[in-house]
């Protein structure tokens, strides 16, 4: 059996005529597809009863399921999901006054083991595939709707995962969320993250992508970046701050630096002053100076109070446009790092 969202519009044309059919058909199929996000071939009620069994004969559509939600007290909701083989992901919404966010994952489980991250200490099963993203935004959506009477205004690829390492079926997934004939979601409200992959980062300049690029620094030296993020080893600062001035000169998008404050590791005056020359290196617009939020896994601490405002007053002084970021759905394990799902094999029948 084969995936019907993995056909395009020209081969439904081709198997329509093969079949017999009108060619408008392949039209209705589409939008089954893409528009109305048909979770069935039976549910295509505009097509005959006999080309609906020939489909089915052929092909399925392997929706993405929701297998459970959690409910913060500040509003974000922690959305557990199910794929077709079982495997699971997670992705988090969070509401605002003028905003309403998804954090979508990319991949089951991760690969690179930054040792701040839970989901850094899963193993990588596999990529989603392009259509399961799109669900998963498309299931986000709906549930924006109906907890707060308005859909997503902002898709941020920080989920479980990383993003450039599942490449193709997450530039598809964008291409088909921003298109007028599914989602239409503007380019410019879509936020990739990476570790730092630097091919890839030159790669979204070559394809002259339209979405935002954030970076996930977190440490501003090569020995401390080592340190935490494996993936420093072979993408270190130099590259990466290369890839990046070659991504903004193609693309001319908008760069953000995410930095979580570790107590006692990357909160020194000394590391801000680190962080200020890499900053004047790349076109950046923002850097996201982010509270660290504790896992079972790591020995990590949040910083003091007054370490945090010595940071960002050091920042500010040097003209760096940061803003420190508050986590959200700390209390249902929904903040920054903390996506860390279970496996299909430790899954309770």
């Amino acid at each position: 059996m084969k995936n019907l969202r993995n056909s395009s519009l020209e081969e439904l044309e081709l198997l329509m005529k093969e079949w017999g059919e009108p060619k408008f058909r392949a039209k209705q199929v589409e939008e089954w597809m893409w528009k109305k996000f048909a979770g069935s071939i039976d549910e295509m009620t505009n097509l005959s009863k006999s080309l609906r069994e020939k489909l089915a004969q052929e092909f399925f559509i392997p929706k993405v399921k929701t297998h459970h939600s959690q409910f913060s007290s500040d509003g974000t909701i922690k959305n557990r999901l199910q794929l077709h083989d079982g495997y699971f992901v997670e992705s988090v919404l969070i509401p605002t006054d003028k905003r309403m966010t998804v954090c979508v994952s990319s991949q089951v489980g991760c690969s690179l083991s930054c040792k701040f991250c839970a989901t850094g200490y899963l193993p990588r099963k596999r990529n989603m595939d392009f259509d399961e993203i799109v669900d998963e935004v498309v299931l986000v959506n709906e549930q924006a709707v109906k907890q707060y009477g308005k859909g997503l205004t902002n898709i941020v690829f920080m989920g479980m995962g990383e993003p450039l390492l599942n490449y193709k079926n997450v530039l598809k997934a964008i291409e088909k969320i921003s298109s007028p004939d599914s989602l239409g979601m503007s380019p410019k409200r879509i936020t990739v993250s990476t570790a730092g992959v630097s091919k890839m980062i030159r790669q979204l300049g070559d394809d002259k992508v339209r979405f935002k690029l954030a970076v996930s620094l977190h440490a501003a030296d090569d020995t401390k970046r080592n340190e935490i993020m494996p993936i420093n080893e072979t993408n270190n600062l130099k590259g990466l701050i290369e890839a990046l001035n070659y991504f903004y000169k193609q693309t001319g998008n908008e760069i953000t630096f995410e930095y979580i404050l570790f107590k006692d590791f990357n909160d020194s005056v000394e590391d801000a002053d680190n962080l200020v020359k890499i900053y004047r290196q790349v076109p950046a617009d923002l850097v996201n100076i982010i509270e660290y939020n504790p896992i079972d896994a790591a020995s990590y601490e949040k910083p003091e109070d007054d370490k945090v405002e010595a940071f960002m007053k050091y920042l500010e002084s040097k003209k760096v446009n940061a803003r420190l970021r508050r986590s959200r759905g700390k209390d249902i394990d929904a903040a920054c790092g903390q996506l860390a799902n279970i496996d299909k094999a430790s899954l309770p029948e």
